[in-house]
């Protein structure tokens, strides 16, 4: 069972919110991560991902709720 309130985004779900390839899910993590100066073991935050690419946060929560 997964947790309601989650705060980090993963590949998987990259995928299925955007109907992309696996490659192209690691790729917009990284480059997350380069815009916001993480590091390599550092997670993404749902709101983080949002933020870059000009989407509503509450849109991004919403369409992953509906995919679990």
């Amino acid at each position: 069972m997964k947790p309601k309130n989650r705060f980090v985004i993963y590949a998987q779900d990259i995928m299925v919110f955007t109907g992309r390839s696996r490659s192209y899910a690691y790729s917009v993590i990284k480059q997350v991560k380069e815009h916001y100066g993480k590091t390599k073991h550092q997670l993404v935050t749902i709101q983080e991902y949002a933020d870059f690419h000009g989407i509503p946060v509450n849109e991004v929560k919403t369409s992953l709720e509906e995919k679990s």
